[in-house]
């Protein structure tokens, strides 16, 4: 007798009792047929709607169970910069929408999920062979899951931003509906390419130079590309060290830098960098026994990320000019997660270098991830490594839909290296309805995003949550 299942990527497995298992490849045409009969249990146009269901979870609500499981002090930073504006709101809220998400339509097809695809985690890093590549770069609630979640809050993330920016109805419209038109072809492209050439496929700084005729447009990328690359550990050297009693020391800005006693602390610190140490591969391990540890502080990160345990760790190589930084940041059970979706990996640092390493084209060399001693789970990685990202609030309009649709391929990538990118094209067809549809749920959703933001400002105003505003 034989255990037979199909794979995410259109392989039928027998699983015989010999060592390895034996493959049998469905046809191309089998899962093309299979993709467009999705569409009668699904139909794409469905994907156009939202509306709060009766039962909806209060999102205040949501955000105080988060505050239950982060550091206390640091909340009301975190609910600041939440209340900033309705795009800061959403970019804190992904367990809001992820839940949002769960009451509506699926094809049936997964992927690995970004969890948080927003417009602003997207940007540029070094590869390993220190070229600048344009990816995902937040991976915090990576999981398998409904491709149209990541495709959804993408979209929702350019019409909330879009009004942020301060882009008429015709410009925001045109740039969701465009991402998930790209989305579509990019997928359609996929489908047609071989398993390895998709596993390559990337998107470099000079793929994106190449495209830009504008020369307005074309110096604010440079613009960018030269900031990214200046982000380096000896860029960033003398921003963030100083020298005391002789002793390079991480500058401290409190609450946001906060540099931890390693006397007191020391143990449970040498602990966790043996355990990170034997997540990586025997050549890694050998690079960073060249380095000497510094200093180590905790620093709060990002929007949604704020109350979660972040730490810059700085090390010295050849001598003090030649530093590294690395970061370890607290890593919780994803948004995604529910009672029918749980991840494959006891430790949720594992579950984020493994999702990282599955979508994007290439990764930090130093990823790695530990269960410390204080009962927590954490991955690691470089701290600046040509790490840079446009700024939206200087595009022009036609900027703005231009940079939809790079993310709109990106994701396209991200998600045909792990799903059946023949059954996806398929499912997506060739019209317009997917997109159009897609373009009505991001307004719709605006709108909700713009009702709790406020049910926000109100729960700070009436005294339930508490804020620190400007920090």
């Amino acid at each position: 007798m034989h255990a037979r299942a199909v794979n995410a990527v259109g392989l039928q497995v027998d699983q015989p009792s010999s060592p390895l298992p034996v493959r049998r490849l469905i046809p191309v045409a089998e899962r093309r047929a299979s993709g467009v009969a999705l569409r009668k249990q699904t139909p794409r146009r469905i994907h156009g709607a939202w509306s709060p269901p009766a039962d909806r979870t209060d999102p205040i609500s949501l955000l105080e169970q988060q505050a239950e499981t982060r550091v206390p002090e640091l909340v009301p930073i975190r609910h600041g910069r939440m209340m900033a504006s309705p795009f800061t709101f959403f970019r804190g809220s992904a367990l809001v929408m992820a839940r949002d998400l769960e009451s509506t339509p699926t094809s049936g097809l997964t992927v690995q999920c970004c969890g948080d695809a927003h417009l602003s985690n997207f940007g540029f890093y070094a590869s390993p062979e220190r070229r600048l590549i344009f990816d995902i770069n937040d991976f915090d609630e990576t999981m398998p899951g409904p491709w149209e979640f990541d495709l959804k809050r993408l979209a929702a993330s350019f019409e909330v931003g879009g009004r942020a920016a301060g882009f008429n109805d015709a410009t925001r419209l045109e740039a969701v509906q465009s991402m998930a038109q790209t989305y579509r072809t990019g997928m359609q492209r996929f489908a047609e390419m071989g398993t390895m050439e998709v596993w390559y496929a990337h998107i470099s700084a000079d793929d994106i130079l190449a495209r830009i005729d504008d020369k307005a447009v074309r110096k604010h990328t440079l613009k960018t590309l030269t900031k990214a690359r200046s982000r380096t550990s000896l860029g960033s050297l003398d921003k963030l060290v100083k020298v005391v009693d002789g002793k390079q020391r991480l500058i401290e800005t409190p609450p946001v830098v906060v540099r931890v006693d390693t006397e007191r602390h020391g143990e449970v610190l040498y602990h966790a960098w043996l355990a990170y140490l034997e997540s990586l591969s025997d050549d890694r391990r050998q690079l960073l026994d060249q380095f000497r540890f510094v200093d180590i502080a905790r620093k709060v990160v990002g929007v949604g990320s704020v109350g979660t345990r972040a730490f810059v760790v700085l090390f010295d190589g050849r001598d003090e000019r030649d530093p590294l930084f690395l970061q370890f940041k607290q890593a919780q059970p994803s948004v995604l997660e529910g009672p029918n979706r749980t991840s494959a990996y006891e430790n949720q640092g594992q579950r984020v270098v493994v999702g990282q390493r599955m979508m994007q084209a290439t990764s930090d060399i130093f990823l790695g991830w530990v269960h410390a001693d204080d009962g927590h789970d954490y991955y690691w990685r470089q701290l600046r490594d040509m790490k840079g990202s446009f700024e939206i609030e200087a595009f022009r309009p036609d900027v703005f839909v231009g940079y939809a649709r790079l993310c709109g391929l990106t994701l396209a990538r991200a998600h045909a290296r792990s799903g059946d990118r023949v059954q996806l094209a398929a499912y997506l067809g060739n019209s317009e309805r997917f997109d159009q549809a897609i373009a009505a749920f991001a307004e719709a959703y605006a709108d909700q995003t713009e009702r709790d933001h406020a049910a926000l400002v109100a729960a700070v105003k009436q005294g339930r949550l508490q804020a620190e505003v400007g920090v």
